[in-house]
């Protein structure tokens, strides 16, 4: 019973190996605008990009970046119209607490339960009025409808965005997350999550680089990846090879191709939309590997089409693939060189051969 959940509280909260979650606690913004980024309120998604704004050559673009804050969540669930989910929430983390992890059939099923449960949840309106201000003044396309679930009003692209939003909330209570912190000997509950909203950029190629050399620990070698459409086909599961490539930081227009692709599959985006990235507390913890446990949501799904690399440009033109590889190199020394640390970046090239850096984080 509950006696056993706090006793159990109570000794999962001494890390093992001193790694510490720092509980957050509302600061009284439901949404807010990029300028308006700091560690109290958002995670180091959010963060990192926001440490590029308008110290990069112009040519890397970042995307515009709106963010509901840690907390939002519990003051949503906080409003009457979500008495009853929060009533369900509150006996389903008193059940996990004390659970025995072993019964892996009730474990999933309680976890499931919780995560539908979340994305029932509905809007305040102050969370609605906050987000469609900050999304004015990041110029983000607000979705038309009506924000909130489809089975509680909620109604066109806006409960589409709701939906991925509840997704992002709902991820905290992903298995491997929730096995991940105890095995840590972490508190589950004192993760909180910040959600980044941005527009997808309708990526023609993606790119993953380390700006020290992975393979040789070389500090003067950049190792990139690329792969035609978006990146999830890089950081997913996809079978397949992505093109390969080192550059010397002192010669960064001679890249050097150390792979050629063989994915038969990329994921394309044909019209504007918004994706919703998760932004813990959890992730990039000193000793902890929260990054890529929770999830990030895009609002309409990608389309998955096969890719013929022999006759993409990046693979049968030289001097074009010289180009867009050296842009690339160039783009992950101007990153580590502002944020003066070793980098991992994700980034994109769109169809009007813009290139845009989405994410980036301190190089483990």
């Amino acid at each position: 019973g509950g006696g056993g959940g706090a006793s159990l509280g109570g000794a999962m909260s001494a890390p093992a190996g001193g790694v510490v979650i720092n509980r957050r606690r509302f600061m009284g913004r439901h949404a807010v605008a990029s300028p308006e980024f700091t560690g109290e309120i958002v995670g180091s998604k959010s963060r990192n990009l926001q440490e590029l704004r308008g110290r990069l050559p112009e040519w890397i673009n970042l995307p515009a970046s709106a963010a509901l804050p840690f907390c939002t969540f519990d003051v949503v669930l906080e409003s009457p119209d979500n008495a009853p989910i929060r009533l369900e929430l509150d006996r389903a983390r008193a059940e996990l607490a004390s659970m025995d992890f072993g019964n892996t059939t009730a474990f999933e099923d309680l976890l499931a339960r919780m995560r539908a449960a979340i994305q029932d949840v509905v809007p305040t309106d102050e969370l609605t009025r906050e987000m469609q201000e900050a999304f004015a003044a990041e110029r983000l396309p607000w979705p038309e409808g009506r924000l909130g679930p489809e089975s509680r009003g909620g109604h066109g692209a806006a409960a589409k965005a709701w939906s991925a939003i509840t997704g992002v909330w709902a991820s905290k209570y992903n298995e491997r997350a929730v096995l991940s912190c105890r095995k840590a000997g972490l508190t589950h509950e004192d993760v909180s999550m910040a959600v980044l909203c941005q527009p997808v950029v309708q990526a023609r190629y993606a790119f993953v680089l380390h700006t020290v050399n992975p393979q040789t620990h070389n500090p003067d070698e950049i190792y990139g990846e690329v792969v035609c459409g978006m990146g999830e086909a890089l950081v997913g599961n996809f079978a397949g090879r992505a093109m390969s490539f080192v550059a010397n930081k002192n010669d960064l227009t001679n890249p050097k191709v150390t792979g050629f692709p063989s994915k038969a599959n990329g994921l394309f985006t044909d019209s504007p939309t918004l994706i919703f990235r998760s932004d813990s507390n959890g992730e990039d913890l000193e000793g902890f590997a929260g990054a890529g446990l929770y999830d990030s949501i895009q609002m309409d799904e990608p389309k998955l089409r096969s890719v013929d690399y022999s006759a993409d440009p990046l693979v049968s033109d030289e001097q074009f693939r010289g180009q867009v590889l050296a842009a690339i190199a160039h783009a992950a020394y101007e990153v580590e060189k502002t944020l003066r640390s070793p980098q991992d970046i994700e980034g994109c090239i769109s169809a009007d051969g813009a290139l845009y850096v989405v994410q980036t984080r301190p190089q483990v």
